[in-house]
């Protein structure tokens, strides 16, 4: 895939140009601009379809339908997002501990964590606005209440919230100093090597593709994480746990790929469908376990653990939340 962005400033439009390659051939236009631009959700890309500001080969794509082929030419023009306070909204959220101070939340698969450009609704920050009402810490600002730390649109698992900004300033102190402690389970691509380790690379935006990020040695901010593999799958695959030193955006994600493993059904890093159907037939799966884990889309990507002092009490506290459901799926399905 070759993307090109033109940024040109706050106040003007985005525009992204895409080329398709087979990754992407036979896919629905909109499914495609959704995965590529990870920022709109789908319903965002087809308004802008309908809007005309989306063009292949040349020409307005009429239709949010249209299969794309090899060599198509995507280009889609975003203006820039409409300033305005996030309302609260009534959007279920599984709590898994709240106090006066703060509370814990295990996030959904494709909920944003904040507002930004194609997601003004919907937000993690619009379903706090309404449970906490008046009591969300103001430290992250208008767009970011009560927000210390965040988790990709699609990454599941357990987030920490402040509803004080006494909370908020001892967790984001505790967050610099590196005593928060997250740890993740990902199921990966391939078998790291060494089963073992630590990755420290830095990571910086992306040079010609805004939508990800990068291994930057000149210009990047400081990236650790330390991973060990849990259980393989012949060579196929790998359940990893990795416990973040730092919190970088897309960090476990970029580390991984750099290793050549990177995360099942991560579209924006992953391996090419083709790779990794032939390395679980490789290992004797059959259609019925290969085509499901070929198709899994989002990042197989959740956050298990969470470990902090109260900001407020002092007391350890500890949340574990079990894999999710789609991915306890694969896993079963990698045990047959």
């Amino acid at each position: 895939m070759i993307s090109e962005t033109s940024s040109l400033s706050p106040e003007k439009n985005e525009t992204y140009r895409f080329i398709i390659d087979e990754s992407y051939a036979g896919s629905r236009a909109d499914k495609a601009l959704s995965l590529l631009c990870e920022d709109l959700s789908r319903s965002r890309v087809q308004a802008l379809i309908d809007d005309g500001q989306v063009i292949i080969n040349g020409a307005a794509l009429k239709a949010a339908s249209r299969k794309l082929e090899v060599g198509d030419v995507l280009e889609i023009d975003i203006p820039p997002p409409v300033p305005c306070d996030p309302e609260a909204e009534d959007i279920l959220l599984d709590v898994v501990f709240e106090d006066e101070y703060l509370l814990v939340i295990n996030k959904a698969a494709g909920m944003v964590v904040h507002p930004g450009a194609g997601h003004q609704s919907g937000t993690l920050v619009n379903a706090l606005l309404h449970h906490c009402g008046e009591e969300l810490s103001g430290i992250g600002g208008v767009m970011r209440p009560g927000i210390v730390h965040r988790l990709d649109k699609n990454t599941t698992g357990l987030m920490v919230v402040a509803k004080t900004d006494k909370a908020h300033k001892g967790l984001s102190e505790q967050l610099s100093d590196r005593s928060l402690s997250r740890v993740y389970k990902a199921l990966v691509f391939k078998v790291p090597v060494p089963p073992k380790g630590k990755v420290n690379r830095p990571i910086g935006r992306h040079p010609t593709n805004r939508q990800k990020m990068a291994i930057n040695e000149k210009n990047g901010r400081e990236a650790i994480t330390h991973y060990k593999i849990e259980r393989s799958f012949g060579e196929a695959c790998s359940l990893v746990e990795c416990k973040l030193e730092t919190g970088r955006t897309h960090q476990i994600r970029v580390h991984m790929a750099t290793l050549g493993n990177f995360l099942i059904g991560d579209s924006l890093y992953g391996p090419q469908p083709t790779a990794l159907k032939a390395a679980l037939k490789k290992e004797g799966y059959e259609g019925d376990v290969i085509d499901p884990i070929a198709a899994f889309d989002r990042q197989a990507l959740h956050a298990q653990s969470i470990k902090f002092i109260h900001p407020v009490t002092k007391e350890a506290m500890t949340f574990e939340k079990a894999i999710p459901e789609d991915m306890g799926n694969l896993l079963k399905l990698l045990e047959k």
